[in-house]
């Protein structure tokens, strides 16, 4: 059967994606990516084949473009509304009415069975309603905005599709949703669980992760080890100060270690840091995250998820979009705290207080467990695959 994998072009909007990939590809089925050129660096990191299709998006240089001097997007763009969420629909609805030309006539050329996408890519709708097979969408984790979004640009989508002989734009026939379901916002549509393996890139178990494996989590006489990982995405958009901020205040609290991933390039700005802080490359989360005892994040879906699968509690300090409803859901259901405002997250001792309660309080732990344990017990993507074929098979 041969399976065609579309996405927007944000590695991050793939990489929910991959682990179902691979089941398809493991159970011996012809695996596509159809993508722009800025997510096929990420479908080679995963061991997969694609085609690039258009050209670069450039979602930093867009998102750069919107921000005020130094300031970071929390403190220019205004906090989106939970009822104003489709509004981020209008970005990927001008990306449809772009690449859909090049994404139809390769589909025609690949004759897919089956199409999957992530959830804001609606180029996959229409390839899938002219070719007549069926379209599946995968959530990313807490899902702030696809139903919304979806809803919000079928009216503008509507003389597009009339070009190719649709009446509307397609509903998704499957939606996957890896979240597990007493995390998932209450407003959200009815999903198809899948269990999230996580999939942050790939890379190489380095020393100091070795180290870290074998050492274990806190107990007696060890110190509590926090994980800081705010993307790439989030100290490009003039992030690296916080990050300072953010790494001088926990590296003072006592019995704390911090591992933070930074890329090379932003070392030298960040500048000399507290004995307890550890600089480390950007590295796959889930190859260190086991032997640490909270994570600190920008609440990307990837990272909670991930976090999540570990059983370990959170503190979101978003800066865009759905990622404030990740930290509001995670903060609800007692796994975690949110600093949601941009005078709270730049305020050291907020920060210190906040990550000393997800250390201390036992609720938090016992909530993280409960999430791990949901999601451990969601259909892998293995089994999915196989449901999703037989739907392909009608």
């Amino acid at each position: 059967m041969r399976i065609l994998m579309m996405t927007t072009p944000v590695p991050t909007h793939f990489t929910p994606i991959v682990p179902l990939a691979w089941a398809f590809r493991a159970a011996g089925h012809d695996v596509m990516v159809a993508g722009q050129p800025d997510v096929m660096g990420m479908v080679r990191s995963a061991g997969l084949v694609g085609t690039s299709i258009g050209e670069r998006f450039g979602v930093e240089d867009w998102l750069r473009g919107k921000l005020q001097g130094d300031k970071r997007p929390i403190e220019t763009l205004p906090r989106p509304r939970a009822d104003d969420m489709g509004v981020f629909g209008q970005v990927w609805m001008a990306h449809t009415q772009e690449t859909l030309p090049g994404q139809l006539a390769f589909a025609r050329e690949f004759r897919p069975d089956l199409v999957v996408a992530d959830q804001m890519e609606y180029t996959a709708l229409i390839v899938g309603g002219v070719l007549g097979v069926p379209v599946v969408h995968h959530r990313w984790g807490v899902d702030a905005m696809s139903d919304q979004s979806l809803r919000a640009v079928r009216p503008g989508l509507a003389p597009l599709c009339a070009e190719f002989g649709l009446e509307a734009l397609p509903e998704p026939d499957v939606k996957l949703d890896p979240c597990p379901p007493s995390l998932q916002l209450p407003s959200a549509d009815p999903g198809t669980p899948i269990r999230h393996v996580p999939f942050n890139g790939s890379g190489e178990l380095a020393p100091w992760a070795r180290e870290l494996r074998v050492s274990g989590g806190s107990g007696a006489g060890k110190a509590r080890r926090v994980a800081v990982s705010l993307g790439r995405s989030t100290l490009a958009l003039n992030g690296v100060p916080h990050l300072r901020l953010m790494l001088q205040a926990f590296g003072r609290l006592p019995d704390v270690e911090v591992i933070a991933t930074v890329g090379e390039e932003h070392r030298a700005e960040i500048g000399p840091l507290p004995d307890a802080v550890r600089l480390v490359d950007p590295t796959p989360l889930h190859l260190f995250l086991g032997a640490c005892d909270a994570v600190v994040h920008h609440g990307g879906a990837g990272t909670a998820m991930t976090a999540t699968s570990f059983g370990l509690p959170q503190l979101v300090l978003p800066q865009l979009s759905d990622a404030f409803g990740t930290g509001e859901q995670l903060q609800k259901r007692g796994a975690g705290l949110v600093l949601d405002d941009a005078e709270t997250q730049s305020d050291p001792a907020a920060l210190s207080s906040a990550l000393s309660a997800l250390l201390t309080d036992s609720a938090h732990w016992e909530a993280a467990r409960e999430l791990r344990a949901e999601m451990a017990g969601m259909p892998s993507p293995a089994r999915v695959a196989e449901d999703l074929t037989r739907l392909a098979a009608r």
